[in-house]
């Protein structure tokens, strides 16, 4: 596995949670600028939408399948028989045990000083070894260069080994974009994930996970902040899934 296949305006990596995260512990572990992120439907119809963002988008090292519908349609046009999708928070998981093992240094950057605190005191909990090298709250806007600036010196100076980012899709993704080759340790834009760890949010069971219909489980815990979100791009996907089934346009979009 670990090869890449791009569906509509994305180049996933075909990977599962063992693979992923063992490569990320890898890059760690020699500090080297690696981004990676998530990736379901809704940041999919966002490359989709956007084309500076797709190309922000693929020029980061590893692109999960997160989401089933996403696994389905990469297993029904491309037959990678992937077995199990990469969820960003079961990932995170994955990640924060193999680096419990090793003693890592985990700096978090995003969401807010409240969930940061959370965070930490789950993450003590239940990975007794990992060091937390660092925090930063998200500014809810982008950086000035001067700050940008004293954020990337601030993160590289904690030693941090991985920089989790939880900013919320796109704007995760493209921090992480146009922090290669600055910030020297594997960077995952992992959103909502933030939220799961921290408790604020909890996590779907495993067979309504394995169903594809977590969105819905979300969508009844959070309605005000997802429902035109889940209505319109869920629409666009099955739109464009439907469309490369008949041969209307292609799996591969020209042009990414």
């Amino acid at each position: 596995m670990n090869f890449k296949k791009q569906l509509f305006t994305v180049n996933y990596t075909i990977t599962d949670y063992d693979e992923a995260s063992n490569l990320i512990i890898e890059k760690a572990l020699s500090h080297t600028s690696f981004g990676v992120t998530a990736l379901a439907v809704h940041g999919l119809i966002e490359s989709v939408k956007s084309k500076p963002f797709r190309q922000l988008l693929n020029k980061l090292d590893m692109i999960v399948p997160d989401g089933q519908p996403v696994r389905w349609a990469l297993n029904d046009f491309h037959k990678v028989k992937l077995k199990d999708r990469v969820a960003g928070p079961i990932l995170t998981d994955h990640v924060l045990a193999k680096a419990n093992e090793k003693s890592l240094g985990i700096y978090l950057y995003g969401s807010t000083s409240a969930t940061l605190e959370k965070m930490i005191e789950v993450i003590r909990q239940k990975y007794p070894r990992i060091i937390i090298s660092g925090t930063h709250a998200d500014r809810f806007r982008e950086a000035t260069a001067e700050e940008d600036i004293a954020d990337i010196q601030k993160i590289n100076a904690s030693g941090a080994d991985i920089v989790l980012v939880g900013r919320g899709c796109p704007r995760q993704e493209k921090w992480v974009a146009n922090h290669l080759g600055l910030i020297n340790a594997p960077m995952l834009a992992i959103g909502a994930a933030f939220d799961f760890i921290a408790g604020n949010i909890v996590l779907a069971p495993k067979w309504i996970q394995d169903s594809g219909f977590e969105w819905l489980y979300r969508l009844v815990q959070e309605p005000n902040k997802l429902w035109k979100r889940y209505l319109t791009t869920n629409t666009h996907f099955i739109f464009l899934f439907i469309s490369c089934k008949l041969g209307i346009r292609k799996i591969n979009f020209d042009n990414l």
